[in-house]
């Protein structure tokens, strides 16, 4: 079961006290007299069409209310309660779907108006900032500056170090999650896993989590066999594969008020083999690596440590005939893992914050660059994938010969390996891991 309500409010209200401190302060830097924050609206699908994607909130605004609300608007002014704006629905093609928590209640000023004109109208004049999903959204409201970016990097600063509540809500999107990945293992490990296509097992994730595709924090990621060697396999086989799928790679979260969980795991099937060895062995650095993320260090080390980890890994794997400091030094790892170990997390799967440094040239995909500092809630995901575009250039490379292709090209049918799980960085020793408290 998730958090009860009555530990939601008492973590809720030291949220908005905190956050109503620092969004003043913002304002008194920014030399604003009001904030204003747009929740934002359904987005056309295309403009040749009248179909809309479900809305996706503005995420500062969550980091005020969970509310899952079109043109709902937030005013913020120092010394004064936050005021809640609101048009009355009047939509007979759709009912809303019903507030899961109201517990936020209490801490806005709510006023309610028949349309958006008189919504524009109520709206606080003097220097004012807009926070809005694009210009052109903010211009609708005809008053202060569009979302300055020196006010947007402040903003985005409060989203980096997560409160007690948003922790809250983090491990309980940890906790949903589990229970999908939990059931598409079982599914997959059982008797007989050749009744399920990718798309069979994406269903089942959802159901399980009983949350339906807009509400997860990405399209899930969901692949049998080779597909797993396609980072983000999202075009879902939709019949059994052709032969017994022999490994999966979920990569799947959930939400819970607006906060995102990202976690990833790989299965094998049969035999152990040298693939089992494999998702073995990730499974074991990516536990090591969680542990080295302490205070202090900076994320592009633990990164850099990722390399190293893995080097040693296929070398004793026998896949790379090499010596594990020339497999990182030559560039050999990065042919196998070519992403970044991870990002920050919260109201965005990839979450704002720990990226304004930027990588070193040859981290050129990495999305955390930041010291790891206490209150930090962020992924780390090593993998290794048999990418053919990759591993092209080093077969015809001067270093080909460091590489066993028979057990390479073996490897490649089962696509490839990535664990991932969700951190939150304390003030002594490693950090919490949201995932593995949820999940093995």
């Amino acid at each position: 079961m998730g958090p009860s309500a009555q530990t939601l409010l008492a973590l809720y209200t030291e949220h908005q006290a905190w956050l109503r401190r620092q969004t003043e302060a913002v304002l008194a830097s920014e030399k604003l007299d009001a904030l204003v924050i747009h929740a934002g609206r359904p987005r056309l699908r295309t403009r040749f069409d009248d179909q809309y994607w479900p809305l996706r909130v503005v995420p500062h605004f969550q980091h005020w209310l969970p509310l899952v609300e079109a043109d709902a608007t937030l005013v913020i002014r120092a010394g004064h309660k936050p005021r809640l704006l609101r048009l009355a629905e009047r939509n007979f093609w759709e009912q809303p779907a019903p507030q899961a928590h109201d517990f936020w209640r209490a801490f806005f000023d709510e006023e309610s108006f028949s349309d958006f004109e008189s919504l524009r109208r109520a709206l606080p004049t003097g220097t004012v900032a807009i926070v809005a999903e694009d210009d052109t959204e903010a211009a609708r409201f005809g008053v202060g500056s569009a979302s300055p970016p020196s006010l947007l990097h402040a903003l985005d600063q409060l989203r980096t170090t997560k409160s007690a509540y948003e922790v809250a809500c983090l491990r309980e999107a940890n906790r949903i999650a589990a229970l999908g990945h939990s059931a598409v293992a079982s599914a997959f490990l059982g008797d007989q896993p050749g009744n399920y296509s990718e798309l069979d097992l994406h269903l089942l994730f959802l159901g399980a989590t009983s949350q339906d595709d807009p509400e997860t924090p990405y399209k899930n990621i969901v692949a049998l066999n080779e597909h797993a060697a396609t980072l983000h396999h999202i075009a879902y086989a939709r019949r059994p594969t052709h032969r017994a799928a022999e490994s999966l790679l979920l990569d799947a979260g959930a939400t819970f008020l607006g906060y995102c969980s990202d976690i990833t795991r790989t299965h094998v099937r049969g035999g152990v083999g040298v693939f089992g060895e494999l998702v073995v062995g990730v499974d074991a650095l990516q536990q090591r690596l969680c542990a080295a993320a302490v205070v202090g260090r900076p994320y592009e080390t633990l990164h850099d440590e990722a390399h190293t980890e893995i080097g040693r890994l296929l070398v004793s794997l026998g896949l790379l005939r090499t010596s594990v400091d020339e497999a990182v030094s030559t560039g050999l790892t990065r042919a196998f893992l070519p992403h970044g170990l991870g990002h920050s997390l919260g109201l965005q799967c990839h979450d704002v914050g720990c990226a304004d440094m930027k990588p070193r040239a040859d981290n050129p995909f990495l999305r955390n660059t930041a010291p790891i500092s206490v209150g930090q809630t962020f992924t780390v995901e090593p993998g290794v994938y048999f990418v053919d575009m990759l591993l092209q250039p080093l077969r015809q490379g001067s270093d080909a010969g460091r590489v066993d292709w028979q057990l390479c090209d073996e490897l490649a049918l089962l696509g490839g390996v990535r664990v991932e799980d969700d951190l939150h960085v304390v003030a002594a020793g490693p950090p919490e891991n949201l995932t593995r408290e949820v999940l093995s």
